[in-house]
């Protein structure tokens, strides 16, 4: 029986990085992914304006999307200004509502980036409200699993306790399309991305006797983990 997870990142291709090669391995296993970033995360470069770059990081973001088989969405909030609040908690909630995700990824609860820290609340928030019995033409809806990815910028307390194996197909996929983005290819401030995920995805195998793995922290009630994705 196929999936749906949701992947809610703190800005366009956050979740892409951390969760995308797991997102690519279930699409090509004949789910259904949705990446859903709560902001453009335009303000992170140093040559382009924030409205040269959000334009860019909306068509990256598109473009990852349909490279692996995925849906996107973004949230209409600035980068580094995304609100803590029941207002973004509900949007958020309407997207489970309406979509049924059977699994929600997302942020570690600590990070360096305030937007990853309010991602992470805002997705408990929103998979809470979303099964409670509200006056919604949407109806209601539980989501039984959600992890949290890992991610170099959340490390603080991050000990993996799941983990995903990741195919050579689904890697190669992952790995041709997030060369796409421009941060992600170091253009921005020179972080290399790309090498950084691609080595702890096969640090990650050696611990369980992959070649390849990402780890997740679970999330939630324990009574709710999933053996596998």
């Amino acid at each position: 029986m196929s999936k749906t997870v949701l992947a809610i990142g703190g800005h366009i291709g956050d979740m892409d990085l951390t969760a995308g090669p797991t997102l690519t391995k279930m699409v090509l296993n004949g789910d259904r992914a949705i990446l859903l970033a709560c902001t453009y995360g335009e303000r992170g470069h140093p040559r382009l304006s924030p409205d040269e770059y959000r334009v860019q990081k909306v068509r990256e973001g598109e473009q990852f999307a349909a490279d692996i088989g995925a849906e996107f969405r973004v949230l209409d909030y600035s980068d580094g200004f995304l609100p803590d609040d029941d207002e973004v908690a509900n949007q958020i909630a309407d997207v489970i509502r309406a979509e049924k995700p059977d699994i929600i990824i997302t942020h570690w609860t600590k990070s360096i980036h305030r937007d990853h820290e309010r991602a992470a609340a805002l997705a408990e928030r929103a998979r809470f409200l979303a099964a409670l019995p509200v006056d919604s033409p949407l109806g209601r809806h539980s989501v039984r699993q959600l992890l949290h990815a890992d991610n170099w910028e959340d490390a603080e307390g991050f000990v993996p306790d799941f983990y995903v194996s990741i195919p050579d197909e689904a890697f190669e996929r992952w790995r041709a399309a997030i060369q796409k983005q421009a941060f992600a290819r170091g253009e921005t401030y020179g972080f290399r991305y790309i090498d950084y995920y691609t080595a702890l995805m096969s640090a990650k195998g050696c611990l369980v006797g992959t070649s390849r793995a990402c780890g997740f922290m679970v999330g939630g009630d324990p009574t709710y983990q999933l053996a596998d994705l």
